[in-house]
């Protein structure tokens, strides 16, 4: 078989970030003591785009925007290859939570134009949870637009959104539209539309890296915030492992426990694979750590069982694009 196709991740420092990008996946960080928040580990925009790193001979060094103009049937199937999105429609990263995220919210399908911004629903896998570690994620009971802008005014947001207390394995399924914030202590694999609009309605009264209080959006988070959405709760896996089906991804947890077997074949299509714990090796190709990202173009994705270097503990994402 064709090896996987691997690519560069782009460390983001953040002001709440840390250095397990480091210490736990043995990454080399550009600035020796900044706080790096995220690592963009397949993205496709015009001011960050993932580059071949390792994979079929011809393809290394391309971006992955050269893979989905120009490769996009052998690459991602045929079922996409009539897909709309100029660019390629996810971005997956890995974040680093060292405190606590600001209160935030994606502007949802329909008002995103209008806002000047683009919509995105993610999903969030927990590869590490300190004891403690909270998530803010929707609203309690009862709490109205009007309630939540005396609240915003008296410095007490966070006392209105339902707290989730999260461990290592959980899975949260964020909507566009639904308030969030992650709390400190959490390492997170992040699935989500290809997007980077964020609004801030409350950041905990802190300074940015400049020193400065950080811009907030508060008519946008206003505008976008569904107050309908009320206290959610962690995915539970269905027998096949399904996390998360949406119009946007799929996502299935699998582990070397039970899937000796990866890939679908019917129909041929393409599949981005997550290591979240363990080694794990396809047929004969190098093996993949924890922390990699690696895509499996259609050729690559008819069942191969797992290779003899794969872990007993290993443990990965499956994620797929919907066909269109």
């Amino acid at each position: 078989m064709n090896p996987p196709l691997t690519f560069t991740p782009l460390p983001q420092q953040r002001i709440w970030g840390g250095r397990q990008l480091e210490t736990r996946f043995h990454r080399t960080l550009p600035d020796p003591s900044a706080p790096y928040g995220e690592s963009w580990d397949l993205v496709d925009r015009e001011e960050a785009q993932s580059i071949v790193a390792s994979g079929p001979e011809p393809l290394v060094g391309l971006s992955l925007h050269d893979l989905w103009t120009q490769h996009r049937a052998d690459l991602f199937g045929q079922s996409l290859a009539s897909h709309p999105s100029p660019r390629f429609p996810l971005l997956m990263k890995i974040l680093d939570a060292r405190e606590d995220l600001s209160l935030q919210v994606h502007p949802p399908e329909h008002l995103a134009t209008e806002l000047q911004g683009e919509p995105k629903t993610e999903m969030w896998f927990i590869a590490h949870a300190e004891p403690g570690a909270k998530i803010y994620a929707g609203l309690h009971p009862g709490v109205t637009r009007e309630a939540f802008l005396t609240a915003l005014a008296n410095g007490t947001a966070a006392d209105l959104v339902h707290v989730l207390h999260p461990r290592t394995g959980d899975c949260l399924f964020i909507p566009s539209g639904r308030l969030h914030a992650i709390g400190a202590g959490l390492l997170i694999y992040e699935i989500q539309q290809n997007s980077d609009t964020t609004y801030r309605v409350f950041d905990w009264n802190r300074l940015g890296l400049d020193g400065k209080p950080r811009d907030l959006h508060v008519e946008q988070s206003l505008a976008s915030i569904d107050f309908t959405d009320i206290a959610p709760t962690f995915q539970t896996p269905d027998p096949d492992g399904l996390l998360v089906s949406c119009p946007h991804f799929e996502v299935r947890l699998r582990s070397a426990a039970t899937t000796p077997v990866i890939g679908r074949p019917h129909p041929p299509e393409s599949l981005t694979l997550a290591v979240t714990q363990g080694s794990l090796q396809i047929g004969t190709a190098p093996v993949l750590t924890t922390g990699t990202f690696a895509l499996l173009p259609p050729a690559a994705n008819s069942p191969h069982r797992l290779g003899p270097e794969t872990t007993p503990d290993a443990q990965w994402l499956e994620i797929r694009l919907p066909p269109v």
